[in-house]
């Protein structure tokens, strides 16, 4: 959410109505969520200047690791020299840290698409919108599902129940620091993530939405701690529900 979020607003300044505009000051203190949004805190170092140049070897980008070779326009300047140091900005200090984690794996190589070809910076700001908008689709849709065969089979359900909120063992990313609670496409996908974890015996597919859209689920290692509750189900593996009482 938070790189998204970033690319859509470094995509709105490198087409602003002024022109494309630099964050000369580009580090993470200088931005907020809002509403989900990034917002940045401090204009006072934003640029529309982009350096001027007489050949393009007056053109060359530096960073403390890395520097790339730009062209210089038939007007006397950088081109896109603006666009490219803020995305590069945004890959060293929110992508680095942020895009390798927490993804579904069959998400994983789409994100490292990204990390790459922004670090080379080889996609500009318009295919690096597009590349996280794709990621964005497959996420919310589900379409990033590997086909197989389906588990939720294995599982008993059990209507008008929900499991008791309280510590239990803890996975990653957990939305909570308290158990295991995954944000999941359908209670299928919940299966099989219950079913890639030796402590889990049982789950339970929330009311509770993340950004995108889509409902969490909370895992248990056990069967106690269930609770009536006529809006809910709790489902529990076959093997574990034939050989403890509910």
């Amino acid at each position: 959410q938070i790189c998204l979020s970033l690319v859509e607003l470094l995509f709105y300044l490198a087409h602003s109505p002024l022109g494309s505009i630099v964050l000369l000051d580009f580090q993470p203190r200088q931005f907020v969520m809002v509403d989900g949004n990034l917002k940045v805190t401090d204009m006072d170092d934003a640029s529309t200047e982009e350096l001027s140049c007489k050949e393009d070897n007056d053109c060359t980008l530096h960073f403390p690791t890395k520097s790339f070779p730009l062209r210089c326009s038939g007007v006397g300047k950088c081109e896109g020299i603006n666009e490219k140091k803020n995305l590069f900005n945004a890959y060293r200090y929110f992508f680095t840290y942020l895009l390798p984690h927490s993804a579904p794996p069959a998400l994983r190589p789409f994100l490292s698409d990204i990390l790459n070809a922004t670090g080379d910076l080889r996609y500009g700001i318009n295919e690096t919108l597009k590349a996280f908008e794709k990621v964005l689709h497959l996420y919310k849709s589900g379409l990033y599902l590997q086909k197989g065969p389906l588990v939720l089979k294995d599982y008993v359900s059990l209507k008008g129940f929900r499991a008791v909120e309280g510590a239990d063992y803890k996975c990653w990313p957990s939305y909570s620091h308290l158990g295991c609670l995954l944000s999941v496409h359908s209670a299928e996908e919940a299966a099989a993530i219950c079913n890639s974890q030796s402590q889990c015996q049982s789950f339970i597919v929330t009311q509770q939405r993340t950004w995108t859209g889509r409902p969490l689920a909370s895992f248990q290692s056990g069967l106690a701690g269930f609770t009536p509750d006529a809006q809910a189900v709790v489902y529990i593996k076959r093997l574990a529900s034939s050989g403890e009482r509910l």
